[in-house]
């Protein structure tokens, strides 16, 4: 089955979760950000997590409910650490889950870094809003998975999961 390229614009949020880093410091926000900007789309927000459940939900939940946000970044925190919350966090909040593309990067990860792959707990969902249905993708703090992630899976489909998976119809 192929798909066509979809010329959808999407204005993104990207959280980064992370103890110890600062915007000017987050390789791996900016590296996101390069690449969807180059793809076209707009960052609406950017921030800053503590790994702290509440603090990554308030900001989650606030920007799914968002009508400027299409679809929203986190990086950080997805590993298998105690102090890596994120999918402990958001993933209880997703009405669907996306699993094809936590096994595809974790499949394209291995070709990489090889078994370390399966420490990752990158995920991907929707957390519903009312009407709305706004994809999230939970990612890897590593710049390198970040790149990964953005250049073969996500900036190729994010327009056309957008325009498949929306809950507010078209007129």
């Amino acid at each position: 089955m192929s798909h066509s390229a979809s010329n959808t614009q999407a204005s993104v949020a990207i959280l980064t979760v992370s103890d110890t880093r600062s915007i000017e410091e987050d390789a791996s926000g900016a590296i996101a950000i390069e690449q969807l900007k180059d793809a076209g789309h707009c960052i609406v927000h950017r921030e800053i997590a503590r790994d702290e459940v509440d603090e990554i939900t308030r900001f989650v939940l606030k920007w799914a409910s968002d009508r400027q946000v299409d679809a929203i970044f986190v990086t950080g925190g997805t590993g298998p650490s105690t102090r890596d919350v994120t999918p402990d966090a958001l993933v209880p909040m997703m009405s669907a889950i996306l699993p094809g593309f936590g096994e595809l990067f974790r499949q394209l990860s291995y070709e990489e870094i090889g078994s370390a792959s399966m420490l990752s707990r990158a995920e991907a969902g929707w957390i519903d809003s009312g009407k709305r249905r706004t994809p999230v993708f939970l990612l890897p703090g590593s710049p390198n998975a970040v790149t990964l992630a953005m250049s073969k899976i996500i900036v190729p489909q994010l327009g056309h999961l957008l325009d498949v998976c929306s809950l507010e119809p078209t007129s």
